[in-house]
């Protein structure tokens, strides 16, 4: 990824992004559980308190595993490409056993039965980190909405709308990296890694995230 300077007021990004505690560790928005190796550098990187970070990574994990074995329709380590996600399944018994137990087989195909919950929150979560990195936008309160689809169950018109960047109604704030993007790039989605993860975040009205998972699922919190 792009490095961007920081040049703004700087006081936004002393908190935890998550909670609002003093940040005492660092969080990568998005975790390295749905990247793979070698990590791009210039990861975003967010401030957390320790109570917040050290929840992560159970929620983390699901979901990599989870849309890895929706992509592929199975569980089994040797079936899966991801090679962090084959090492998270053979190692971690519990996790496999849990996906084993939420796959729906059908005579065309295998499906998962997502814990909505755990993945609505996986997902605020990362619009919080995305908003205080690239916006200095704090959001600490519950988001208007929280939605996600898989790719291929979205309409042409539904996955045109999501692709285009919408216009901003309001610019972000002065020196913050969106502002930055915004004036030597355009305005548009920010590419992570190719294949794995990119974002988009805008204000007005209200604060907006939308995701792109894997190129699987597409995923959007918004805030008033």
């Amino acid at each position: 990824m792009k490095h961007i300077e920081v040049t703004g007021d700087e006081r936004t990004l002393t908190f935890c992004a998550y909670c609002g505690a003093p940040p005492v560790t660092r969080d990568h928005v998005p975790p390295k559980a749905l990247l793979d190796k070698p990590y791009p550098d210039n990861l975003p990187v967010v401030g957390a308190c320790a109570s917040c970070n050290a929840g992560f990574s159970a929620d983390d994990q699901y979901l990599a595993c989870l849309l890895e074995c929706t992509i592929h329709g199975s569980v089994a380590p040797e079936q899966l490409s991801r090679e962090q996600v084959r090492r998270t399944l053979a190692s971690r018994p519990a996790i496999r056993a849990r996906l084993a137990a939420a796959q729906v087989r059908t005579d065309e195909r295998s499906a998962f039965r997502a814990e909505v919950d755990r993945v609505n929150r996986m997902i605020q979560r990362l619009g919080q980190g995305h908003a205080m990195y690239e916006l200095h936008c704090i959001q600490h309160e519950p988001p208007l909405y929280v939605v996600f689809a898989p790719f291929c169950l979205m309409t042409s018109e539904e996955r045109a709308s999501f692709e285009t960047p919408p216009e901003p109604s309001l610019l972000p704030e002065v020196g913050s990296r969106g502002l930055t993007r915004v004036v030597d790039e355009g305005f548009g989605w920010v590419e992570v890694q190719a294949g794995r993860y990119r974002y988009l975040a805008w204000c007005g009205p209200g604060v907006h995230v939308r995701m792109a998972i894997s190129e699987y699922l597409a995923c959007e919190v918004c805030w008033q």
